[in-house]
């Protein structure tokens, strides 16, 4: 009897097993098989490597942006003087970067169609010449700052030397035109020596007329009188030979003319006649495209620029007398012979930049 009821409390048990084996099997079974039965998961949910890299980037660069204001706000509201001179520096690397960025195009211009300097357009000459003397300058300031811990020693005479060791671009805008008037002055100080130079050399030209009209120009200039483009052109033979060719010059007189064009006297003379002959070369063949341009296609800080370049403090000069001008200057440059481009050419003409001390 106990041993019937044990067997059947067995079967019973086992029969529950077994009918409920199937739906266990189907739990398991969906357990198992569950992804294949779902509904795919939305792409939205799993973003790709390259999303979560860019969200990344996206939120570090939003990040430091914050930060950066957050630093510009505190350096202005409690160093502003500071604060003016660092917003300066970090504009001029900036104009730096894009001036250089702009020169290697041109120069991959070049390379690419082969051409010469002489066949660029003004802006493009231009911009490659200023670049070249800013690279320069900016050279001495990287050199003394390869020591180790020389840098903390550049900063510091950068910041007590701006105009000696900077270019403008790190210059504050009253620095600028401050600066260029002090160059200025210098050149003008030149125009004095140069003048004298040229009437000790005025005896020495073998043709009485061009002698007589040295001398005469000479004297109006030293009163005060602008020379005009008629008065200087018939002189330009003065110029290509005896004694005032830049082949016959003393160190002296290129050491002086250097000053007037704002380039360094302290080279040996052989150096500074091929700093000379270079130089008038370049402005040369940078009035030769302007005259193909024309300068009522340039802007005023263009034509500002092209002035004081060539001898004029257009700082404080008004645009239509910086306009007038230039276009007396190229009037003389471009009449100039074809074979000052080849090896001989002849300096800008020295009585039109004394003649300015007095329009000033």
């Amino acid at each position: 009897m106990a041993l019937s009821r044990v067997c059947g409390a067995r079967a019973a048990l086992w029969g529950s097993a077994a009918g409920r084996g199937p739906f266990v099997t189907r739990r398991l079974q969906l357990g198992r098989s569950g992804p294949a039965w779902r509904a795919p998961r939305s792409s939205k949910l799993h973003l790709s490597p390259k999303a979560d890299v860019k969200n990344l980037v996206s939120f570090v660069v939003t990040k430091t942006r914050a930060i950066n204001g957050t630093y510009h706000r505190f350096l202005g509201r409690h160093f502003p003087r500071f604060y003016a001179l660092y917003t300066v520096f970090m504009k001029g690397i900036q104009m730096l970067w894009a001036d250089a960025k702009k020169a290697r195009r041109i120069k991959a211009n070049m390379w690419k169609h082969n051409i010469k300097f002489h066949q660029l357009s003004y802006r493009e000459m231009e911009h490659l010449r200023q670049f070249r003397r800013d690279v320069s300058k900016c050279l001495f300031i990287g050199i003394i700052s390869i020591p180790p811990f020389a840098n903390y020693v550049v900063f510091l005479l950068m910041y007590l030397f701006p105009r000696q060791l900077l270019v403008k671009h790190f210059w504050t805008p009253k620095q600028q035109v401050d600066f260029l008037d002090i160059y200025h002055s210098l050149r003008k100080q030149a125009h004095s020596e140069v003048m004298t130079y040229l009437e000790r050399a005025s005896t020495l030209v073998s043709d009485e007329r061009l002698q007589w009209h040295l001398t005469d120009l000479g004297i109006k200039v030293r009163n005060g009188t602008h020379p005009t483009a008629h008065d200087i052109l018939p002189l330009r033979e003065c110029f290509s030979t005896h004694p005032l060719g830049l082949n016959q010059l003393q160190a002296v007189q290129m050491r002086a003319l250097s000053r007037a064009m704002l380039l360094t006297p302290y080279l040996p003379a052989p150096l500074l006649r091929w700093r000379l002959k270079s130089h008038t070369t370049v402005i040369h063949q940078l009035d030769r495209a302007l005259a193909k341009l024309g300068i009522g296609q340039l802007t005023a800080q263009e034509v500002k620029s092209a002035c004081y370049l060539r001898g004029l403090n257009s700082t404080h000069t008004a645009d239509d007398r910086c306009r007038t001008w230039l276009g007396e200057w190229l009037q003389i440059s471009c009449s100039l012979k074809v074979k000052n481009d080849r090896g001989k050419p002849l300096l800008p003409p020295p009585f039109k930049q004394e003649a300015e001390e007095h329009f000033q």
